[in-house]
């Protein structure tokens, strides 16, 4: 098995992205701590994913919570293997109407708990590590009224280049999975009913050479490589993962004849 024996710490692992991966972690021989918000879903992931799972409640928007969850993760495994930074929330931030409270829990949520846990592992981590910071290929694509959501992603893709150049001295990897649209809880608040999420998903759709969505396993076995040893000379590496949205827009479903 690929992480047998390794230990991760996933944030925003209790539905989505993160739950996808922590599923695939488990199943490749690691054992797991993952955060989340709500306890039901928590509970709804223990029960599914077993003794190898545990699951910590944190509101990673506080820093406090942020190093709670990581000490909790690191006593109850001794060390840290793997850091998936996943943890993130959607907004829209229009100018013109966004509240300065809205704006800052999206950058709080989205981009300072990403360093905070970063830096709150740190000392659980040994060489051959593996950190893999959540991305999104709305940091360059211009998506209007998402200035907070963009901003944190783009700076997301900095903090890689840093932060590997920083742990390179302690053989610690870092790099970043990129996600295009992906079928996650993320676009509930958009698209609460199925017939919404159905125009959502068309809409979305066009744009996407690829035809489709992806899907949360995709993106789970984008960081399953990179934090396994397969990627042993990877670091400081941008993955998107997006169906070419980014990468090959013009081959976009839109643009056919």
């Amino acid at each position: 098995m690929r992480l047998n024996g390794k230990t991760a710490f996933i944030t925003g692992g209790n539905s989505g992205i993160g739950l996808a991966t922590a599923r695939r972690f488990i199943a490749e021989g690691a054992k797991v701590a993952i955060t989340g918000r709500s306890q039901k879903t928590l509970d709804a992931a223990s029960a599914e994913l077993g003794p190898n799972l545990l699951a910590i409640q944190a509101d990673l928007a506080d820093m406090q919570e942020v190093d709670r969850a990581v000490k909790k993760a690191a006593q109850a495994f001794g060390h840290i293997d793997i850091v998936f930074a996943n943890a993130g929330i959607g907004g829209d931030t229009p100018v013109g109407s966004t509240t300065l409270d809205v704006f800052e829990n999206i950058i709080k949520t989205n981009l300072t708990s990403v360093f905070f846990t970063v830096q709150s592992a740190l000392p659980y981590l040994g060489p051959k590590a593996s950190i893999v910071l959540n991305g999104s290929v709305l940091a360059f694509t211009g998506n209007p009224g998402s200035s907070a959501y963009a901003a944190t992603k783009g700076a997301v893709r900095s903090m890689t280049s840093v932060l590997a150049a920083e742990l390179a001295p302690r053989g610690i990897r870092v790099n970043q999975v990129s996600p295009g649209a992906t079928r996650t809880p993320i676009w509930d608040a958009r698209a609460p009913s199925p017939e919404q999420r159905a125009v959502l998903d068309n809409y979305l759709t066009k744009g996407i050479p690829s035809g489709r969505l992806g899907e949360p396993e995709e993106i789970a076995n984008t960081v399953l490589f990179l934090a396994s040893d397969e990627s042993s000379n990877i670091t400081a590496a941008d993955i998107a993962v997006d169906g070419g949205a980014a990468g090959a827009p013009l081959g976009a479903l839109i643009y056919r004849s």
